[in-house]
């Protein structure tokens, strides 16, 4: 067996296959590593001892991609909703495991990420499901890189494929007023106006509580959203962030429309008698429990067909409510915050687009200040009507008062 080491590089020696074979010492331990030629026993030599440089351990040189997913889920479950802590242990048992499980972390690379990507799309699993899986990736590795455990970061060296944008679809106000008209009588009015009036989300409105109404300041607090953190179970969340919780104005209509839905409410709770469930939410079932969300999907969809309607998403009527308040000049900044954005160039983002009746009158008030005016054209008029003056002559009439 022929032995050859160079300066610095750890260990190399050759088997009597041909083959070759580096060494380098980690925490009183040695980590191998064998390949066909010296030069690739070198260059693992130097990407190894820079991983150890930069805080790599013995323990985590043998630790797998899907070991190391498992802990880091479970770490992170106070950080995460529930919901997404779910979908996130879904797609690491379904897809992601069975295919880079087994691989160690310390030596994945780019392109097998890549390939992970590439083969499933191949199967025919969908582009967004497919995007879900790159940003756990590269949330769990982005932490490794940080313990020393990854020397870098492989995932944001790949390219996933890009989600396709989802249409938006919008009611005019012709449409939103036959919606509300079919809605009338209907148990869950107040619940469809208030959704078109202040563009809250879905699950927000599902999390609404009586306690959150103030009637006297005619004002209603988003708290808290519904959640289905297994896609079957229901539990109550804050807002997704900070920006979420905010003070929504009403108006006389609305908190009419209210009003009579507690009075409707109310009914429904003497028919129930004992087995009413007291939530104090504003929407309920008809014993007084949260309303599952596919309950309200399927009504509200018949209720578009009664009227007639193009149908459309629930969560398109939060589009509606933003499309008709900056198309009535209602300033952005206002539509954001009652939308629950972070900043106003978000809703610019999403909504700009809706806006063409703006950047007409814009070009109309632009073009009226830039119109070039002839300067010769005033001045005659301006030196035939100008009055006499010289230097010496005083008008007294402008003297000040003394």
């Amino acid at each position: 067996m022929t032995k050859k080491r160079g300066h610095n590089e750890g260990s190399i020696h050759q088997r009597k296959d041909g083959s070759w074979r580096a060494q380098v010492a980690l925490q009183g331990r040695r980590l191998s590593f064998s390949a066909k030629t010296r030069r690739e026993c070198q260059e693992w030599i130097k990407k190894t001892k820079g991983q150890i440089d930069e805080g790599m351990t013995f323990a985590s040189t043998k630790i797998s991609v899907g070991d190391f997913l498992t802990g880091w889920l479970s770490n992170s479950k106070s950080s995460k909703r529930p919901s997404t802590w779910n979908h996130y242990a879904q797609l690491i048992q379904s897809y992601i495991v069975p295919r880079i499980g087994n691989f160690i972390v310390k030596d994945l690379r780019p392109e097998q990420i890549q390939g992970l990507y590439n083969q499933l799309l191949e199967q025919g699993v969908g582009v967004c499901t497919i995007v879900k899986i790159h940003t756990l990736l590269h949330s769990a590795f982005s932490q490794a890189a940080k313990l020393g455990i990854m020397p870098r970061n492989p995932a944001s060296l790949t390219m996933p494929p890009k989600a396709p944008s989802r249409e938006m679809t919008i009611y005019d106000e012709q449409q939103v007023n036959q919606l509300l008209l079919t809605a009338r009588g209907h148990r869950w009015e107040a619940l469809f106006y208030i959704a078109v009036m202040t563009g809250m989300r879905q699950m927000e409105l599902l999390g609404l509580k009586w306690t959150d109404v103030d009637w006297i300041k005619q004002t209603i607090k988003v708290e808290r959203q519904l959640v289905r953190p297994d896609g079957e179970s229901i539990q109550f969340a804050p807002p997704k962030t900070k920006f979420g919780r905010r003070m929504v104005t009403l108006y006389g209509g609305a908190i009419e429309i209210l009003r009579n839905h507690y009075e409707q409410q109310h009914r429904v709770r003497n028919e129930a008698k004992d087995k009413w469930i007291e939530s104090d939410l504003i929407f309920t079932n008809n014993l007084g429990g949260p309303i599952h969300p596919r309950n309200l999907v399927r009504d509200y969809k018949k209720l578009l067909r009664d009227a007639g309607l193009p149908i459309i998403r629930f969560h398109d009527l939060r589009h509606t409510a933003a499309s008709l308040m900056l198309n009535h000049g209602i300033p952005v900044i206002v539509v954001s915050r009652r939308l629950g954005h972070a900043k106003a160039s978000i809703t610019l983002d999403v909504y700009g687009h809706l806006m063409p009746g703006m950047d007409a009158e814009a070009a109309e008030i632009m073009d009226t200040l830039v119109t070039p005016i002839q300067l010769n054209q005033i001045a005659p008029r301006l030196h035939q009507t100008a009055p006499n003056f010289h230097p010496d002559m005083q008008d007294n009439s402008l003297q000040p008062h003394i």
